[in-house]
């Protein structure tokens, strides 16, 4: 099973003097409760939450030492569950993975067995960490315009466009058929959009809109991961009986909005919570990413690290210079 091993590695996070430095520790097997499992993770990805988790916030993590890593994928080498069994290929990702229970940024991860979801067939453990909790939280969103707003009249706009959860929101409305607008602050990447059909509008011209009530319907329907005064001004642009998803707060977690778009237009404004989504859902959703919803040229804008790299890449995303989608191989 573990080759009798008795430590495994882990990037671990530790509080010295007020400060918070990291390095890579071996880290001993902990007994399996009832219903928990024992997973070997084979990738795992960088997200927001995992930066922040490294340099000591305690919004995120509590109590440290601790091993950040809010998604995983890998083999159960141990369980204590009747509902999977040694072998399945499984993924983690959200509930309190990484917060403030160890995360998947080591050999090995130990979860109850109600935050695991079978690998579904057609999607590799690399390409289910490509979408990871970003590409959960983008399926999420794309579910619940769906629902209301078609292809054949749905011009939908994607904020904050060229991380995580935007960019894979933009490629999956555009494998679906949506026309799509992108919103994005780094010039340098519009001729990718264009590259892919996708308009494009600067994320400066989209702040500086006017600040009225309501502002001329544009979209069908808009899935914002900023919040702040680019949420405010989607949902002023979004034309009557639009979807509007939000899933962030980088921008500013305020809105400063009339009741307008709501009773005038019928606005619907939908809160995407993907750490703590019921799990037929999580499900229903990896399914369609790993079917209907896959991306082709999944890995085309996905950087591959090692243990090594991971410092690094950490601070340059909380820098905001990371471009696309960055996954940890542990295996």
């Amino acid at each position: 099973m573990m080759n009798d091993k008795t430590t495994f590695k882990a990037f671990r996070v530790e509080e010295d003097n007020e400060k918070f430095v990291s390095a890579i520790k071996e880290m001993p097997f902990e007994a399996l409760k009832e219903k928990e499992l024992l997973i070997k993770v084979h990738y795992s990805s960088l997200n927001y939450k995992d930066a922040l988790s490294a340099i000591g916030n305690k919004g995120v993590t509590r109590n440290y030492p601790h091993t950040p890593g809010i998604d995983a994928v890998g083999t159960i080498v141990s369980s204590n569950s009747e509902k999977f069994k040694i072998d399945n290929e499984v993924i983690v990702t959200s509930y309190d993975l990484g917060m403030n229970t160890n995360g998947g940024f080591a050999e090995y991860v130990k979860v109850p067995e109600n935050w695991v979801v079978k690998l579904p067939k057609n999607l590799s453990m690399k390409e289910a960490m490509i979408f990871g909790t970003a590409g959960l939280t983008a399926g999420m969103s794309v579910l619940k315009l769906t629902e209301t707003v078609k292809p054949e009249n749905g011009n939908i706009v994607v904020s904050g466009a060229t991380g995580g959860v935007g960019s894979l929101s933009v490629l999956i409305l555009n494998k679906l058929g949506y026309k799509v607008t992108a919103i994005t602050g780094k010039e340098n990447e519009k001729q990718y959009f264009e590259d892919l059909g996708v308009e494009v509008i600067s994320r400066k011209d989209f702040e500086d809109m006017q600040k009225r009530p309501l502002l001329k319907p544009l979209f069908s329907g808009g899935i914002d991961t900023v919040g702040g005064i680019i949420l405010e001004n989607i949902i002023k642009t979004v034309a009557p009986l639009g979807v509007v998803t939000c899933c962030g707060n980088v921008a500013s977690p305020k809105l400063e909005l009339t009741v307008f778009p709501f009773i005038l237009r019928g606005i619907s404004l939908i809160g995407i919570d993907s750490q703590n989504y019921p799990m037929h859902y999580r499900e229903h959703v990896w399914n369609k990413l790993a079917k209907e919803w896959k991306v082709e040229n999944l890995e085309e804008n996905t950087t591959t690290i090692t243990f090594n790299q991971l410092s690094e890449k950490l601070n340059l995303m909380l820098k905001g210079k990371l471009k696309g989608r960055t996954i940890l191989k542990l295996l």
